[in-house]
């Protein structure tokens, strides 16, 4: 049966929400939201002035034609509110609303106290934001890790070891759950027993890539999982471009560790710089594909950063007393060389975040190939490298 206009926002003892809710949205509230999104002609930006002005979408929707003219809304969006959706519009929210109840998502509004401070800072924050796992005050201080799907052996370990160390000093890691630079950067911050979230680009029942469902559920014990569109939407290519905005908006700065000329990752940085965020960049070298980017935004004053320090020594200027207490001072990871063997720590030595093989190492060190063998197994086992296929090795 389809509701008219001036029955959502009644009171209902109905509450859809997740376990984390502060405030939970009855479902009479939450219905009201959706009814004022399904409108004919009536987005996101249109949305936000509406329920800001009426301070709800409920008294949105319950307003006269007159009143409607008299806040400023055209007489052809008048009409329209007036009408409400339609009977299609009624069956797609009701089954919205079920799923919503039977997953346990919690809903948040932007009217919600507890809705992301800085995300509501931006021009164009989610009206609603669909969450599984927890936002914590500790997410007020979050860094965004960003950069290729295809990105290289050396650039995944060295976002792993960023993400690490800034989740392990206290920063929230955010990421959009992609191959690549994202997975690496909620693993280390995984790593860590620090939080991270992920912001999709499809409805948070569904998870894009399907490959990263272990990773997601980690992310969800740890962290939280987010997303702006409505349940049941599948991962469309535009749906991206705008998950970014919310990467961006929910953080201090956004770092690049590698990403292509035309890379999204660079969609990202852009709108950070346009919401007054910091935009990070690791440089590579100048022949590599997935450098350019990061080369590029160098270019163009992004911070050049080496390590988790030069961060957290960049945003902490621009933290209130509270949080800077919060934020824990990041510990270089230092491999003493009084717990190696001689050989050992010339092996190690030599050893960087670019893969190199056995005979690399002999070449550079001048060692035996069965010393350098077995130097490189005794790392190993201390998990300070990483063995690659092919026989190649890295810095862990």
């Amino acid at each position: 049966m389809q509701l008219s206009s001036q029955s959502v926002g009644a009171d209902s003892s109905a509450e859809v929400a997740g376990p984390s809710s502060g405030h939970r949205m009855t479902r009479a509230e939450l219905e009201s939201w959706f009814c004022l999104r399904a409108i004919d002609g009536v987005g996101d930006l249109t949305v936000l002035r509406l329920v800001r002005a009426w301070c709800s979408p409920g008294a949105v929707l319950r307003a006269s034609h007159d009143e409607l003219i008299q806040r400023g809304c055209s007489l052809q969006l008048a009409d329209a509110i007036r009408r409400g959706p339609d009977r299609s519009a009624h069956r797609r929210i009701e089954t919205e609303l079920n799923a919503i109840e039977r997953r346990c998502i919690e809903v948040r509004s932007v009217l919600d106290p507890t809705y992301p401070t800085r995300l509501k800072m931006i021009a164009d924050p989610p009206p609603l934001l669909y969450i599984r796992g927890t936002l914590t005050e500790q997410d007020d201080l979050a860094v965004a890790i960003v950069g290729a799907r295809r990105a290289t052996a050396a650039g995944r370990a060295l976002t792993e070891e960023l993400s690490h160390d800034l989740a392990e000093a206290g920063m929230t890691v955010v990421s959009g759950l992609a191959r690549g630079v994202d997975a690496a950067a909620h693993r280390g911050a995984l790593a860590a027993q620090g939080r991270t979230i992920a912001v999709l680009g499809c409805g948070i029942d569904r998870t894009y890539p399907p490959d990263h469902a272990r990773l997601r559920g980690q992310i969800e014990e740890r962290g939280a999982i987010l997303s702006e569109v409505p349940v049941g939407s599948p991962p469309h290519s535009h749906h991206f471009p705008r998950r970014n905005r919310i990467i961006s908006g929910l953080s201090l700065g956004v770092i690049v560790t590698e990403a292509a000329i035309s890379s999204g990752s660079l969609i990202t940085a852009r709108l950070a710089a346009e919401q007054g965020r910091e935009v990070f960049a690791v440089p590579g070298f100048v022949k590599e594909d997935t450098s350019r980017g990061t080369n590029a935004l160098l270019k163009d004053g992004a911070a050049l950063i080496e390590r988790a320090q030069d961060v957290i020594d960049v945003v902490m200027v621009q933290l209130e007393p509270a949080l800077r207490l919060r934020l824990q001072s990041s510990r270089e990871k230092n491999v003493p060389g009084g717990q190696l063997g001689k050989e050992e720590q010339r092996v190690y030595d030599v050893l960087s975040y670019d893969p190199r093989t056995v005979d690399d190492v002999v070449v550079s060190t001048g060692l035996s190939v069965s010393t350098v063998t077995a130097s490189l197994l005794s790392l190993e086992l201390q998990e300070r490298i990483r063995l690659l296929p092919g026989q190649r090795y890295l810095r862990a």
